[in-house]
């Protein structure tokens, strides 16, 4: 007999194990630390506010209690009501705290540190921009030169600053180890603004050698240092004969850092002399807020700092003209003979051709018979040529901004 009972299937075991990579338990939220010292967590916030009112304790002690307010919804203008402490202060203060904070994790010296105890919020507050290591020795620099709030912003700006000059003149003679170097090389670089001889000149490189930490800093300073003061070959050419047109190349940022600046109008080269001749004249700043005010509507203008070749002339007798390339002018070396983009700031109140040794902004024909191309000459070439008047004579040549090494020119580099 055959059964009819059908076979049993196969039993399946159904496991109640979870992997743990797969479990998720419901996790409570749970707040970020409070930043605040133990000492006033118990606090409210009528009690903060008190103690930032009557600033009980040290700066950087109540200095955390801002942010506890932040966010429980105050705001700066109502903390400021409160208890007398200005926005900017308020950031200041915050901000200035977590510099310290930082400073206490990389082991400064407690004895610096506590230098910054009473007042030194504005202080640290300068160097925020500063990495940790930086940091650390700004603050050392700013103690042991007794540095002030305008101090410690100039040094935290060359540290800053300095590593993106490499390739600028003397910059590897400047140790980027010692604060002081930086220091020395911003004003060093600041030096170059002003015509060699100056009086200006002679106390930007003083300050670069007093403020100058290593050896080969304070050396490649004095250099430069005793060949302005003897009249050497300059920096920014020389011409020699009682006759000076700078040659200066532009930085990176430069107009930003200036402390006065100069907006002239600007001609191309290539629209030849009517350009010159049609440019604004009359160029003034109006209000409070100097607001530039010309003349005449005029498409092109170029912002430069005040340097002091240009310090003293009416601006609005001065014309820049740009030039595409840089051959264009007569340069007597090839030294630094590069296809490069070029300014030119002529006076053009001063048309009269008098120096051999000037330079004069003229129009000179095409062979196309176009006429009025724009050329800078020497005052001799043009006497022998007996041309005895000019658009205007050339008081300064600007140079684009350049990332690597810079040759400067030199006496001899004009025609």
């Amino acid at each position: 007999h055959f059964s009819s009972k059908p076979s049993p299937k196969p039993t399946t075991t159904i496991s109640a194990t979870i992997n743990p990579q797969q479990q998720q338990l419901y996790q409570p939220f749970k707040p970020p630390p409070s930043p605040l010292p133990s000492q006033f967590r118990s606090l409210d916030a009528p009690s903060r506010f008190s103690i930032l009112s009557n600033r009980l304790g040290l700066w950087f002690e109540y200095a955390p209690l801002i942010p506890s307010l932040y966010q429980e919804g105050f705001s700066p203008p109502s903390i400021e009501e409160s208890t007398g402490i200005s926005g900017v202060e308020q950031n200041r203060l915050v901000v200035a705290a977590k510099v310290r904070d930082s400073l206490l994790q990389s082991n400064i010296d407690p004895e610096i540190l506590s230098s910054f105890d009473t007042g030194g919020a504005e202080l640290l507050y300068e160097i925020r921009l500063l990495s940790g290591a930086q940091r650390a020795a700004a603050v050392r620099y700013i103690v042991e030169n007794r540095l002030d709030a305008k101090g410690a912003q100039e040094l935290a700006r060359a540290m800053k600053d300095f590593p993106r000059r490499r390739g600028d003149k003397f910059w590897e003679s400047f140790d980027y180890s010692f604060p002081g170097d930086c220091l020395s090389f911003m004003y060093y670089r600041q030096s170059k603004e002003h015509i060699n001889n100056s009086e200006k000149k002679t106390a930007a490189l003083q300050l670069a050698f007093d403020v100058a930490q290593s050896g080969s800093a304070k050396s490649a300073v004095m250099k430069e240092l005793e060949g302005d003061r003897e009249g050497g070959q300059a920096a920014v050419g020389d011409m020699g004969d009682g006759v000076r047109v700078p040659v200066v190349r532009m930085k990176r940022g430069e107009v930003g850092e200036a402390s006065s600046v100069i907006v002239l109008p600007v001609c191309r080269a290539e629209e030849k002399e009517r350009e010159v001749l049609e440019a604004p004249w009359e160029c003034r700043s109006e209000g409070v807020f100097d607001v530039v005010v010309a003349e005449k509507g005029w498409e092109r203008w170029v912002v430069l700092p005040e340097w002091e070749a240009v310090v003293g002339l009416v601006t609005g007798a001065v014309v820049v003209v740009a030039f595409g390339d840089a051959r264009a002018l007569p340069w007597k070396a090839n030294r630094w003979y590069k296809e490069e983009p070029i300014l030119v700031l002529a006076d053009r109140r001063r048309k009269e051709v008098l120096a051999d040794d000037g330079f004069y902004l003229v129009s000179v024909d095409s062979e196309d018979g176009g006429g009025g191309l724009l050329k800078v000459e020497r005052g001799l070439a043009l006497k022998e040529m007996g041309v005895e008047e000019c658009l205007g004579t050339v008081v300064l040549v600007v140079r684009p901004p350049r990332e690597e090494s810079d040759d400067q020119l030199a006496d001899d580099d004009w025609e």
